[in-house]
Order: structure tokens, then sequence, then C-alpha cells
């Protein structure tokens, strides 16, 4: 099958549980962006649904509907009713819902068209919960295994985690993110505008949440004496405790340039740094690190299973900021040919494993399972 024909025959798609595209967030943003662009240039009908304020409109987005819901503002419940209303509003319009996380998984049984749920990480981990959100978390991610008609896990080690802690009852799918490898070197002027140069960097591309490590980042490049600057991008414009913290170590060495989206941007800043410092530590397989693989970099990553299953035997790893240090001097101190070997593992890695084609045709694969099964359906009434 040609990736550029349209597919015929299969149903509509709403994709929920993001900020909206184009991606301004995090790694479910851009996910939702990078998979139903695809889609829809394959001939499927797709919508993402936005956050929007009250004059917002219904848009088009390269071929994918933008639909714009309004947020309501109550505290912890805000993006539990906001899901609510983009499930009974999706539910009207598509035959397909694929909701990303499973926050507002207690609505999911009212749900009567096919539900898919992409499990994202282990969410109830995550270091900003307390008690009661923990609690909430665990809860709906049962819920959502036992009412989802398509569980998908973007990596096999959340995968592994979820059998493990609710047995074999569910139906559960391994599809990863992608990335892609562009070709040719990008535009040295964006080195210029924020006044680096290139190889005399390490690079941070994240949301800045303890889960990240972002503290313990900094505090393992202070610890090595590296010859090379560090530059973070993410958002430390909130008045949160932890941005408070981190927003501390900004000096000349350590630079904090805020939230970047410009995709050309950030593809000239991974290409040209000396190593890519990933922190994640409890999600799956994040768009971030597979777009410093695509890049070429030397990966220096938090040493976990997730980040193990991606980078495999290629990556550097490290679980203190000690080892963080060690491990980018190891990266400075790489000589060229070697450099260039690890760099095209890297890639080869993320073509045999990662490829967004190969990834939407799994999507197209599951679409057409749903269709079958109606005809079935249809058969049997």
């Amino acid at each position: 099958m040609a990736t550029s024909s349209p597919e015929r025959a299969i149903p509509s798609i709403a994709i929920l549980g993001s900020r909206g595209i184009p991606a301004r967030y995090g790694g479910f943003e851009r996910f939702a962006e990078e998979i139903s662009v695809r889609l829809a240039a394959r001939g499927v009908e797709i919508a993402v649904y936005a956050e929007g304020e009250s004059d917002s409109r219904e848009r088009t987005y390269r071929g994918v509907r933008i639909i714009p819901i309004r947020p309501v503002r109550c505290g912890p419940l805000s993006t539990i009713i906001f899901d609510l209303r983009c499930l009974i509003h999706a539910s009207r319009r598509y035959s397909v819902i694929y909701m990303l996380g499973y926050g507002a998984a207690i609505f999911f049984p009212f749900v009567r068209c096919p539900l898919w749920v992409n499990m994202d990480g282990l969410e109830w981990s995550r270091a900003k919960w307390r008690w009661a959100g923990r609690t909430w978390l665990r809860v709906m991610e049962g819920i959502a295994l036992r009412f989802a008609r398509l569980v998908i896990c973007d990596a096999e080690a959340i995968e592994t985690s979820l059998r493990k802690r609710h047995g074999d009852s569910f139906r559960a799918n391994y599809v990863p993110y992608g990335a892609t490898i562009e070709k040719g070197q990008p535009d040295d002027a964006v080195l210029a505008h924020f006044g680096l140069t290139a190889g005399g960097y390490h690079l941070v591309v994240c949301r800045i949440e303890p889960e990240n490590h972002v503290l313990e980042i900094l505090q393992g490049f202070l610890s090595c004496r590296a010859n090379s600057s560090l530059v973070i991008v993410g958002d430390v414009a909130t008045a949160n405790r932890y941005h408070r913290q981190v927003a501390r170590f900004a000096s000349e060495r350590i630079r904090f340039l805020g939230a970047v989206y410009d995709a050309s941007v950030l593809r000239a800043l991974r290409f040209h740094c000396a190593a890519y410092c990933h922190g994640h530590s409890v999600g799956g397989t994040n768009p971030s690190l597979l777009e410093a693989m695509a890049s070429g970099n030397i990966v220096v990553a938090h040493d976990n299973v997730f980040n193990r299953e991606v980078c495999g035997e290629d990556g550097l790893y490290w679980r203190t900021f000690v080892d963080l240090g060690a491990r980018l001097l190891e990266a400075e101190s790489m000589n060229q040919p070697n450099r260039e070997a690890l760099g095209t593992r890297m890639r080869a890695r993320v073509s045999e494993r990662y490829d967004w084609e190969k990834v939407v045709d799994r999507y197209v694969a599951f679409l057409r399972e749903e269709i079958e099964r109606s005809v079935r359906a249809g058969a049997s009434a």
C-alpha cells in the first residue's frame, strides 16, 4: 500500500486529551499533530479537539479539523470536565474516539462508539500529584483498561507494567511514537540568534517538572566543570516552587531559552549540540528523545527502563547528578569518528523502530479492524 494514496472505507476519528495542534505544550500535543496530519494525508476524516475561548471557531490545519472546546476553570476538576465535554461532543460526530490519557476514564463506560485509549506513562507516579490525585489516577487506569476497545501503549515497558498490575484481561497494543530524519544541515543562523556556537553547548528540551530531573541535570553540569555551556528549552515563567528552584541556576553558562515550538529552531539546536540531556523518568517513549536521536545526538539519558528501551546500548546513562557529570565529560571528550558512528546508529534505530509512516500504518490497520467489526456486527444482527 502506498502511503500517499487515500485510504478507503475507514471510519472517521477524533483525537481528544491534548491541548490542541499545532503543538504548543508537550508530548501528547506533538503526537496529536504528527499522527493526525499523516492520517489526513491518507484520506482519513480526522479531528483534534483543542482548548478554545468563546470566540474560537472550527478551523482546518493541514487537512485536520480543529474543534475548540471552551475550558471551564474550576481547579483540579477543570481537565476532567473539559474531557467530558469533548467526549460528549465527539461521540455525536465521529465513529471512533481516541483519548490521550485516562484521567477522565470514569466517563468511559457511557461512551457508545469505539473508544481507544493511549495510556501514556505512569501518570499516577508523577511528583506533582498528592495522595488524592494519585489514588484517582490509579482507579482511572483500571477503568480505562476495562472499558476501552483498544489500549495503546507507546512503550513496551508500559505494557509490561500494566499487565503486571492488572493481568491480561485487556487488549494491549504497543505502538510507539515516531520521528523524522531530516536531510541536510539546519541553518546556523539559529545559533547566532541565541549567541551559541556549534558543539559548544549541551541541550535540554522538556517541560520543567521534577520527574524530568531538571535540577539534577543542573547540579550534574555544575559538578563536572564541563567545557560547554548548558541550554535549557522549557517554560519557567510560572510561579510554582520547582520552577523557582530551577530558574535560580541561570548564569552565563546556563541559559534558559523559554518555551520554543518552532520545529526548525529546535532542529538546529539539537543538530549542533555537544550532547542531548534527557531526564524523563515516568513516561513511555518521549517525542523529544526520538527527535534528538533522529538528529544523531549523543544522548545522556536518565537510567530507567523507558529510556533504555528507546536508546538501547548507544545511550550514555546516569542515575545521580555525579553520574551525569561524568557522562557529560565523556560526551565532550569523544572524538569525531566515534561521535559520527554513534549518531549513525541512533538514526538507524529511529528508522528501524520509530518511523512515523510505519506508526501510521498501524493506526490505519486499527481503523480497518473497526470497519470489519462493524460489518460482522451488522451481519449477525
